[in-house]
Formats: structure tokens, C-alpha cells, sequence
């Protein structure tokens, strides 16, 4: 026998064979994986996951099965997929802190907030919840419709019943390709009284039901602090972000010390890993109001936080706390789901509500049909039972005397071959006058079933009633107790706190800088040191200090006309040589340190090259976060820096190698943020000397040991920029 298409090859672009293929996966992952169905707010691992343990029969008052033995169902039936990841997803199902109304009931080790893992699957066991039961009430009612398994041997539901609003409730996340969700878990006694409100008034818009949905309720708590606005917008558009915070409490000490214990933290953050942050941060100074942190945690958590001191304001230490660490983060909306028809669609929280009740009138009218069908069988067989009870002889002689049974009664009462299958088929002990009393009794109460239902399905005010109905036992049930009352605080946006202040209060501690020839530098304890104590590697000695503090920040100039900043807690302190200061900025190895000194953003610098060249800067111009530094003063190849002078005053002062002195106004050289400058005074062939800053008023001393020079005594060296200036005085020369 011949295959029609054997050895046939068709040749394709492997574009076009790329772009088919990747469709067909994307979909897959969209539709089969990544999304969930609006309806039930489920995945089709985790329907499968409950539809399995219904047919084990682990219902919640059912013993337990381990857990290999439903995810073994699952993956052999349902899921053609690695046992790994169906079991993962059957443990957040059970984890009381992932989840906010768990679908599973563990027993074993099913992991912990401090991010450990759960037991494998052969330790643990489970069965399902009361909400789990709930998503599959009547699903063997006919209201669902269901598929064949992948293997062709089972059928699976293609959606749930869905008497619980799960989507919303548990919330659910996912990426798959080219799209992601992520909705946040909800109060369901909100979302039901929301649902209620929404049958009544269909013209509801979200900011109605947001009087009924406060915002996100997460199973660990915390609070959301963002504005109303924001909360409004977020919802209606299905998309945005709202800020998640700890939730945390003073408790005060003896002698008027404190600490702060977080009792919530934010939704989705492993204890262990956010406590391993916070000392990190410690360890780096990152969080200088901070002094230790305890876990105090049992099975609920209990963080101790303690200050650096009694002074700091708990409002102020937390801010810093939220500023840099996971005890505040951000829970971004992207309600992406799947609708009824399984197309991918971001709706608000009004349309999931909408589709959500619209899949419950579809399953209400399924029920009430499939069970009107029943009815009418029931019926029709109740018929046939009394004409047998008004007839008995007859029908005893027909059966005793006739060869074709079924065909006489038929015939003789006019029966339907249901009637006559269900009298062959009836008991002699049933001909009793009790069972002729009871089975009229059922057909009455059955005709008047049938009656309510028909004037239900006809009615479509009556179904929605009915459905109002279920929404107020379920919130009876799932909505109120323990289980029902809200764990997330909704607070308005936290007011601005200082922390900036109180930070610079607390770090701040005098110290000395000093750095040696060969470039070592470190921080010593302290202002006024004697530091003619201070020891150095042998060839070196000390070549400039400064008094500063801990939390200021440093710029140093080189003469290769480069800025460099860094930070003084950086710094290394203590006895040792300290650390060579090229490890902390990328100064060239041909180029040396002119000035070290503490940077002043509003302050005023003057920049000068040998050249004679130089301009008046600003102190943020001199600010980089950059460890190549930033290039401020530009030199031609043979030139170099010779000072960076701190303004304060109003005259310079310049001497040149060649025996000329120039005193001019200061305001006569421009403001730059980078350049080359101008020319400060006329050089020949010479060279600065020395370059100063004075005050008229205050006069010009050159150095420590020489005399004040009062500004009447220099008047005849005063000129103009750029001007070559008078031959030096004698007491300049020396």
C-alpha cells in the first residue's frame, strides 16, 4: 500500500515556517498556560488541579490523598506537563500567605513566608477547601461545557462553575508571550456586595462599586497608600500601580526608649530575603538611623526594628526604611484576562464584575434546564406508574399471558416506551397502596418543580433574583468570620517626611582627613588633632589635611584639570596607612592633587593653568558621581592646573616667575562651566607664581609668615585683566 504524499517535500520560507510555528506557540501560551479565564479566575493547571481532586473525591470533609497522587492524576490525564510545575501550583494553592482564600488544604510542609520550600509531593497531602467545592457547584449538572482530555480517553471542563468570585478574590499572575497579568487579591464579602449592586443598578459606574471594593486585599496584610484618584483610575482602566507598605507599631520601652515592630509586610516579599536586605544596607551605611533588626517571628511575623537613638521620630526611621528597602513597594495592575469567548482583553473592575455575573446567569439557566430535563423524565415515568396502579390486574395478565409484553402495554395504556421499560422494570414489593400514595405525592411536588422552573427560565428578573440570592449565601459564607474581614489598610498618601535633616544630625561626626605624598588617605576621629603624631610608610609624610564631617562630600582637583568627589563615609579609618586614594578616583598616574577640600554646591571656585589662563565656577559644576571625574579646566598637551582657589573676596592677586605682580578686580573673569579660560595676566616667558585671592577690606597676606598688606599700600600694582603688572615688591621676592 502507497502513501499519497510519501517522500513529497514543499519547500517554505523559513519566515513563514518561524512565523506559523511562533503563532501557534504564543497562542498556546496565551490561551493554555499564562492567562486566566475571567470567569472562574482560574488557569487551566489549576481547573485541572480541582477538577482532579473532585474525582478522587477529596471533597472538604473527605480524609487527605497525598499530593503524588493528584498531581500523578493531573499530568496522566489532564496536564501533559512536568509533575515539577503542577505540583508548584498545587502548593500556592494551599499557602495561606500567596494565596488570600486558599483552594487547597494542606497537610504537611507546604513552604513559608520566609520563601523555604514545600516538602516534595510524597511527604505532603491535601484536599480541596469549601471555596474549591464552590467553583465546581453543579458542574455535574450540565453547566459547563466540557472537552476531551489531550489524550482523547477523559473529558475536562473547559471552564468551572464559578460560585465564587475567584478571579478578583485570589487575584492571579502570569507572563506569556507578548502580553502578562497581574491582578491583586480582594476582600470577596466587597466583591459580593459590589456584584449585588451591580444586578441592581447595571449603570453602575466604578466609582460606585468602589464604595463597596475599598482596593486590594492582601493575605499578609500591609497597608495601600495612594490617593483616591489614582485607586479610581487604576481600576477603571484595568491598569497602574499603587504603593504597598508594612504595617508597623511603637512599642515603648523603659527609660524612654522605643522600637518599631512590623507585624505585616508587603504582599510577595520573603521574610529572610527583606531581613538579609536590611543588613546589607546596614553594612554599607546605607541606613544610618537604623541600629539592629530582630526576627521575633512565630507563626505570625513579628519584625523588631531598633533606632540609633531615643531622639529620631519612628515616623522619620520608618520613611528611611521605606525609601530603601522592600518594606514599601509598588503592586502593578495589569488585569489581562481572557473573556468568555478566550480572547485576551484588559478589563476594569466593573467589566470583570459584568462577565463574572453574566457566566452565572448562563450556569443558573443551564441548571434549571438540565434539571427541568430531569423533571420531565421523572415525570413521565410517575405516569406511566399510576396508569399501572389504576390497572394492576390487567397489567398482570399482559404480563403472564402476552409474548410481546412491551408492545401490548404500550398499546393497551397508551404508554411511551420509557413508561413501559420503567413498569417491566418495577419491583413486585412496589405495588403496595403506601408506594401508590408516595409516588403521586412526588408527582405533585415535581409538577410543581417543573411549574418554578419554567416560570423561572421565562423570566429573566426572576434569574437574576435567584442569583442575587447565591451572591448573599456565598457572602455568608466566604464573606463574613475570620476568613471574610479585611487584612489590607486603605490609607491615603503618606504625608512628606524630612528624613534628609534628621540624617545629616544623626551621621554627622567631625573628622579629620589627611592625605600623604604618595597619595594615602583616610579619616581620623575628631577635629584640632595633633598630627605631627601620626605615623606614615617609611619614605612618606603627610601632604594636606581637613577638618570635615562624616556625611560631607570631598572634590578633588588634579592639575590634569579633572573634578573627582568622594563621599567622606567612604572613607577608611583608624590606625592602619589607610587606602591609596587612585582606588577611589581614576586620577592619571602623570597628574597630581592641588586641592582636597569640602565641596560647596553654591560656592564659587577659581580655576588657573600655568598658561596664566583661568575662570570662576561654580561648586555644583565641580560635582560628578562619575569615578573618571569630570573634566573642568581644558589644557593644551604642555599645560597643567595650578590651583583651584575657594572665592572669598574681591581682588586677585598674581606674580609671575619673571618678576611682575597684578592686582585686578575679580569680577573681571568670566563664569564658565568648563573651558580654558582667559588670560589673568600677561606672561612672556614666564610662569604664575603665585596666585591669591583677597578682600579690599580685609588687605592680602601671602602666607603664615608674612605681614598683612593693607589695600592703600597696593594700589599701585592694581590694573586690569590680562595686563602684564608691575615689577614685584621685595617683600614678595622673599
Amino acid at each position: 500500500m502507497t502513501i499519497e504524499n510519501e517522500g513529497l517535500i514543499k519547500e517554505t520560507p523559513l519566515a513563514t515556517a518561524l512565523s506559523e510555528r511562533y503563532l501557534a506557540y504564543a497562542l498556546s501560551t496565551i490561551m493554555s498556560r499564562s492567562l486566566p479565564d475571567v470567569r472562574d479566575g482560574l488557569k487551566p493547571v489549576h481547573r485541572r488541579l480541582v477538577f482532579a481532586m473532585r474525582q478522587l473525591k477529596l471533597d472538604p470533609k473527605s480524609g487527605f490523598k497525598k499530593c503524588a497522587r493528584i498531581v500523578g492524576d493531573v499530568i496522566g490525564k489532564y496536564h501533559p506537563h512536568g509533575d515539577a510545575s503542577v505540583y508548584e501550583a498545587l502548593v500556592r494553592l494551599a499557602q495561606e500567605f500567596a494565596v488570600r482564600y486558599p483552594l487547597v488544604e494542606g497537610q504537611g510542609n507546604f513552604g513559608s513566608i520566609d520563601g523555604d520550600n514545600a516538602a516534595a509531593m510524597r511527604y505532603t497531602e491535601s484536599r480541596m477547601t469549601m471555596i474549591a467545592q464552590a467553583l465546581l457547584e453543579g458542574i455535574d449538572e450540565n453547566a459547563v461545557d466540557f472537552r476531551d482530555t489531550y489524550d482523547g480517553e477523559e473529558e475536562e471542563p473547559i471552564v468551572l462553575p464559578g460560585a465564587f468570585p475567584n478571579l478578583l478574590a485570589n487575584g492571579s499572575s502570569g507572563i506569556a508571550v507578548g502580553m502578562a497579568t497581574n491582578i491583586p487579591p480582594h476582600n470577596a464579602g466587597e466583591l459580593y456586595a459590589a456584584a449585588m449592586h451591580l444586578i441592581k443598578k447595571p449603570d453602575a459606574s466604578t466609582k460606585d462599586l468602589l464604595q463597596f471594593v475599598q482596593g486590594p486585599d492582601f493575605p499578609t496584610g500591609g497597608i495601600i497608600v495612594e490617593n483616591q484618584d489614582i485607586i479610581l483610575q487604576t481600576y477603571e482602566v484595568g491598569r497602574g500601580s499603587l504603593r504597598l507598605r508594612a504595617r508597623w507599631e511603637v512599642e515603648q520601652g523603659r527609660f524612654g526608649t522605643w522600637q518599631v515592630v512590623v507585624t505585616e509586610i508587603p504582599y510577595q516579599v520573603q521574610k529572610s530575603k527583606l531581613i538579609e536586605q536590611i543588613a546589607s544596607l546596614m553594612e554599607q551605611k546605607k541606613l544610618n538611623l537604623l541600629a539592629d533588626i530582630r526576627d521575633e517571628s512565630t507563626d505570625e511575623v513579628r519584625l523588631v526594628i531598633e533606632p540609633k537613638n531615643r531622639t529620631i521620630e519612628p515616623e522619620v526611621l520608618m520613611e528611611s526604611l521605606f525609601k530603601a528597602t522592600a518594606l514599601e513597594g509598588r503592586f502593578s495592575y495589569n488585569m489581562n484576562v481572557l473573556d468568555s469567548k478566550a480572547v485576551p482583553k484588559v478589563m476594569g473592575l466593573k467589566d470583570i464584575l459584568r462577565a463574572w455575573l453574566d457566566h452565572r446567569y448562563i450556569v443558573l439557566v443551564r441548571r434549571s434546564q438540565h434539571r427541568l430535563s430531569a423533571l420531565e423524565r421523572r415525570l413521565e415515568i410517575l405516569q406511566g406508574l399510576l396508569a399501572v396502579y389504576l390497572n394492576l390486574d390487567e397489567v398482570i395478565r399482559i404480563i403472564r399471558e402476552e409474548d410481546e409484553v412491551k408492545t401490548v402495554l404500550m398499546q393497551t395504556f397508551k404508554l411511551t416506551d420509557l413508561q413501559s421499560e420503567s413498569i417491566l422494570n418495577m419491583r413486585l414489593r412496589s405495588l403496595r397502596r403506601l408506594e401508590e400514595d408516595a409516588i403521586r405525592h412526588e408527582y405533585d411536588q415535581l409538577s410543581a418543580e417543573r411549574e418554578a422552573l419554567n416560570i423561572l427560565l421565562n423570566d429573566e428578573s426572576l434569574c437574576w433574583k435567584k442569583i442575587s440570592q447565591e451572591l448573599k449565601e456565598g457572602n455568608k459564607q466566604f464573606g463574613t468570620g475570620p476568613l471574610g474581614q479585611r487584612r489590607t489598610l486603605i490609607s491615603g498618601a503618606p504625608k512628606a517626611v524630612d528624613v534628609v535633616e534628621v540624617l545629616e544630625e544623626v551621621e554627622r561626626e567631625p573628622l579629620t582627613v589627611i592625605l600623604s605624598q604618595k597619595g594615602w588617605i583616610k579619616a581620623l576621629k575628631g577635629h584640632g588633632l595633633d598630627l605631627s603624631l601620626q605615623k606614615f610608610k617609611e619614605g612618606d609624610q603627610l601632604q594636606m589635611s581637613l577638618e570635615c564631617q562624616s556625611n560631607d562630600r570631598l572634590c578633588v582637583f588634579g592639575s590634569d584639570g579633572k573634578s573627582f568627589n568622594i563621599k567622606v563615609s567612604d572613607l577608611p579609618r583608624g590606625r592602619g596607612d589607610g587606602q591609596p586614594i587612585r582606588l577611589l578616583v581614576d586620577l592619571s598616574n602623570d597628574a597630581t592633587i592641588l586641592a582636597l577640600f569640602v565641596l560647596e554646591d553654591n560656592g564659587k571656585y577659581l580655576l588657573v593653568s600655568d598658561g596664566g589662563r583661568g575662570f570662576v565656577t561654580e561648586g555644583n559644576n565641580l560635582s560628578t558621581d562619575r569615578k573618571i571625574g569630570k573634566q573642568i579646566l581644558n589644557l593644551k598637551d604642555d599645560e597643567k592646573a595650578i590651583y583651584c582657589l575657594y572665592i572669598k573676596g574681591d581682588y586677585v592677586a598674581i606674580a609671575n616667575t619673571i618678576g611682575k605682580f597684578l592686582i585686578f578686580p575679580l569680577d573681571q573673569i568670566p563664569e564658565l562651566k568648563k573651558g580654558a579660560g582667559v588670560i589673568l595676566q600677561k606672561l612672556g616667558k614666564g610662569k604664575p607664581k603665585i596666585v591669591t585671592i583677597f578682600s579690599a577690606e580685609e588687605g592680602l597676606t601671602i602666607s603664615e609668615k608674612s605681614r598683612k598688606r593693607n589695600f592703600e599700600d597696593l594700589k599701585d600694582f592694581v590694573g586690569n585683566r590680562a595686563g602684564v603688572g608691575k615689577k614685584s615688591p621685595n617683600w614678595l621676592r622673599g
